[in-house]
């Protein structure tokens, strides 16, 4: 009886948590900030322990879509796309996902589970599948759910915790982003060195802040990955404070689907992993020595320890007055003042 009252005790601690989240995430503020958001993904099963360096997409709060390849201005009460490249869905490049379903694999906030285990997440991707993604995955030949990346398009919230990044955007960049990616040619072209999902990335934001986001050539040999996306945008915001850079956390939903693991780079790899630095180092000495001095030097992101989930999103309006003030935008502290007496939860992180 003990154990599940505490059962009960968690999953309303659960609601509570995703609830509170959500509240800053969906809250409608009249006229709300326009802004485009990196959203860095921890990896997480069998492949992300082969490759930790997770995965890499874009959610920008004032672009909406028609259809997962055909975007367009947000309508009243939409909360923008999340948009990423992809490999084998359909013969695309990239595909935009209303930001709710991209989380959750479910339509409206009130549907989102308080924990979730492999069998609901399963019946949650397969039931919006069904109910909006046949044209890009079909049923299979005996009726069912097919094989293949496409669940990676909704329900990420599932499977791994997602660190965002976000800069204020303006309608003007969000229309010149529309008008040039419902024109350009749509055909994959994936590539897991030089055209992954942090290239995308890179591309995207490229269109909202030039020439922000760069390859690294020391500590990850010139791969783009999603960290480095990340460190690129926040040496940027260091420089330009105007962008009004934010950080947050989207927690992976609570239940018995396995946690997903920190990002890392190239370099952060090899250091970390003992199966990786251990052989290294007694056939190559030389080289480990340089792949940790690489880390040290230019690979590290020390992600803000209690980020909240806030200001990722702003309901989109056309017009209507609000019914109250617009509340004061919390905003990241770059350079928190000598004085403060403990860093802000949402505190840059640190390179």
């Amino acid at each position: 009886m003990v154990r599940g009252e505490r059962t009960v005790r968690a999953h309303k601690r659960a609601i509570t948590y995703i609830a509170a989240g959500l509240f800053f995430l969906l809250a409608a503020r009249g006229m709300g900030h326009a802004s485009a958001a990196l959203l860095m993904e921890e990896p997480y099963g069998a492949f992300g322990a082969m490759n930790p360096t997770g995965h890499a997409a874009v959610y920008l709060n004032h672009v909406c879509a028609d259809s997962p390849t055909v975007l367009r201005p947000c309508h009243d009460g939409e909360y923008g796309v999340v948009i990423s490249r992809y490999h084998k869905i359909d013969g695309y490049d990239w595909i935009a996902i209303p930001l709710i379903p991209y989380l959750y694999a479910v339509d409206s906030p009130s549907d989102i589970p308080a924990t979730v285990d492999k069998e609901q997440e399963a019946a949650f991707r397969d039931a919006y599948r069904r109910a909006h993604l046949l044209d890009l995955s079909p049923d299979d030949k005996r009726g069912g759910p097919p094989k293949g990346e496409w669940t990676e398009l909704v329900g990420a919230s599932y499977d791994r915790k997602i660190h965002g990044f976000q800069v204020d955007s303006t309608p003007e960049q969000d229309a010149q982003f529309i008008a040039l990616f419902n024109d350009r040619r749509n055909v994959g072209h994936f590539n897991l060195l030089f055209h992954n999902c942090a290239d995308f990335s890179r591309v995207v934001l490229d269109t909202y802040l030039p020439h922000a986001v760069h390859r690294n050539f020391i500590a990850d040999a010139g791969l783009m990955t999603p960290k480095q996306v990340a460190r690129s945008l926040v040496a940027f915001g260091k420089k330009h404070p105007e962008t009004n850079m934010t950080a947050f956390v989207i927690p992976q939903v609570p239940g018995s689907v396995p946690r997903s693991h920190s990002v890392d780079g190239v370099a952060e790899s090899l250091v970390k992993s003992k199966k990786y630095l251990i052989p290294l180092a007694v056939f190559a000495p030389e080289v480990t020595g340089g792949v940790v001095v690489a880390y040290l030097m230019d690979g590290r992101l020390k992600m803000p320890k209690g980020a909240t989930v806030f200001d990722i999103g702003d309901e989109e309006t056309s017009g209507t007055p609000p019914a109250e003030a617009d509340p004061v935008r919390e905003r990241l502290a770059l350079r928190p003042a000598p004085a403060d007496p403990a860093p802000s939860a949402a505190a840059v992180p640190q390179i």
